[in-house]
């Protein structure tokens, strides 16, 4: 069973001033965090923010969008990636990481998805500032919804 939707959550303080552009590029590109993955073209895609610290609204809105996915496709929710934007998970010049980041994985898992990607989109120029030291570098979690 590959997966057959994908999710993006990102941080809504970032929101603000981010369109989400570099995002939806990747995943229709599959560049960044989804070069790996093997979604297939065809691959739903949906974004939303968090709501806000401490990302409570999580739970809402996966609620529904389970419930619009069992009304109205075939999906399961093991056929669904969580990609958690690159904004929530990484130092980066947004802000650090998001300091809830356990929290919401915990609400995304206890709604019944279980395949959580740190990441989305891979800035080069947050690549070199990690790389020399003024960005923190945070251990992500991989999980890639490819077929074996």
């Amino acid at each position: 069973m590959g997966i057959k939707f994908v999710i993006i959550i990102q941080c809504d303080i970032a929101r603000l001033r981010c369109s989400g552009f570099a995002c939806t590029k990747c995943f229709y590109d599959r560049e960044g965090f989804f070069k790996d993955c093997g979604y297939p073209h065809g691959t739903r895609y949906i974004a939303f923010t968090c709501g806000g610290c401490c990302g409570g609204s999580i739970a809402s809105k996966l609620e529904h969008f389970t419930n619009k996915l069992a009304r109205q496709t075939d999906v399961k929710k093991d056929e669904v990636a969580v990609h958690l934007s690159s904004c929530m998970v990484t130092d980066n010049y947004h802000h650090d990481r998001c300091p809830n980041l356990e929290y919401i994985k915990g609400i995304v898992r206890k709604k019944g998805y279980n395949n959580i990607v740190d990441g989305t989109f891979r800035s080069t120029n947050a690549t070199q500032k990690r790389e020399a030291g003024i960005y923190k570098n945070h251990e992500l979690e991989t999980f890639c919804g490819a077929e074996d």
